[in-house]
């Protein structure tokens, strides 16, 4: 089995084609805090609106390959590796369906869990959803790098190589981002989300930031 690249290639064009249900396409670390909440926004969305939500893995690690790092923040990128290669793996040999709820045992327990215990993590982790223990091996493994990569390429070829992780894409339109804190629940949610689909809608945007003065809340 190969992880399914999403076609970003086709961009609705008429009427009909945007009142249909839109495909959003999430890639994640599973390293990163922004990334988590920006994931947990879209589930509420998900349950608000009617979307087709999907989800990918890219790699802070692979983004970070060949750059002049500060010494702490490339011992984390070696360290990066681990819980995306699992999942790759999972996916790989279990199937894609696997892909979003190991993603939530994982970031549950690093994110608003607060932990660091990586072995620990991905060992609960891949008990909570049904798969295998050995599965945790391919942590330091580069069996399916190939397919992580590509999955990694297919998200960042829509917003560029100066971004980091989350990418969303809204019908194959894709931008880094959005990057909140923490993630809005009910109609402010549905309130960004109906804000993002018509900024995607907009030929010619590219950017919209402000630096942040918030760490991540995961209440």
């Amino acid at each position: 089995m190969t992880l399914a690249v999403p076609d970003t290639s086709a961009v609705p064009s008429d009427a009909v084609a945007r009142d249909a249900v839109p495909v959003v396409d999430l890639w994640f670390d599973p390293l990163c805090p922004w990334a988590w909440m920006t994931s947990r926004w879209l589930d509420e969305v998900a349950g608000l609106r009617e979307i087709d939500l999907r989800w990918h893995v890219m790699s802070l690690a692979v983004l970070n390959e060949g750059r002049d790092l500060p010494e702490t923040y490339r011992r984390m990128m070696d360290g990066a590796w681990g819980g995306v290669r699992v999942i790759v793996a999972a996916a790989e040999l279990h199937g894609e369906k696997y892909i979003k709820p190991l993603y939530d045992a994982i970031g549950t327990r690093r994110h608003p869990g607060g932990r660091t215990d990586d072995a620990a993590i991905l060992a609960e982790s891949l008990a909570e959803v049904g798969l295998p223990a050995e599965l945790a091996a391919y942590a330091t493994s580069d069996e399916y790098d190939d397919q992580l990569r590509a999955s990694h390429a297919a998200g960042i070829s829509l917003v560029g190589e100066d971004v980091g992780t989350p990418v969303v894409a809204i019908n194959g339109v894709g931008f880094f981002g959005p990057v909140m804190t923490p993630a809005p629940r009910g109609e402010d949610a549905a309130r960004l989300w109906d804000g993002l689909v018509l900024m995607t809608g907009v030929p010619g945007f590219y950017e919209l930031k402000r630096t942040r003065t918030a760490g991540p809340d995961f209440t």
